[in-house]
């Protein structure tokens, strides 16, 4: 069976991102949805960057995503070469905990934005859902499993709450 072209790119600014970028694999995975993983650095391979955000959509991306830490121009950058939704995942820091990569993700100049999550595997899973969110906009097989996710977190909730009642 032929691999489908993937519709998500996952990009980092290191291999030291993986850990983390992981979350919106694993996510993008269970709903069977092809995408691609790539280290990019604004700052250590700009051409690198350029040359990615420009073919994007001509390869069949039609979402983002973008992890990195510290100075994370990342994302803006990508967003500034390409008109594809870019969502923005902040990577924790070992000095500031990750704030300074939530504020470089979080504050764009007008005209060029970044949807941003949190700082870290939550970030990255809800990276993940918010790409599947944008794809289900016309794929019904997507809006289905989303609904499904949502059902199964009220169940688990449900049963938690059971739980507490027993002891």
């Amino acid at each position: 069976m032929p691999s489908r072209k993937p519709l998500v790119a996952i990009v980092m600014g290191s291999d030291s991102d993986l850990a983390i970028m992981k979350e919106a694999s694993r996510m993008l995975s269970d709903f069977g949805v092809p995408f691609e993983i790539k280290i990019l650095s604004a700052h250590r391979s700009p051409s690198l960057v350029t040359k990615f955000s420009s073919s994007a959509k001509t390869r069949g991306i039609e979402v983002i995503i973008a992890g990195a830490g510290g100075a994370a121009h990342l994302a803006g950058v990508i967003a500034s070469q390409t008109n594809l939704p870019v969502i923005g995942v902040p990577i924790e820091t070992k000095y500031l905990k990750g704030i300074d990569s939530l504020f470089s993700t979080v504050q764009m100049p007008g005209g060029v934005p970044v949807s941003c999550m949190s700082i870290g595997r939550s970030g990255a899973k809800n990276a993940a859902i918010a790409a599947l969110q944008i794809l289900a906009l016309r794929d019904k097989n997507i809006q289905k499993r989303l609904k499904a996710l949502r059902v199964d977190m009220q169940k688990t909730i449900k049963k938690k709450n059971k739980e507490l009642k027993l002891n």
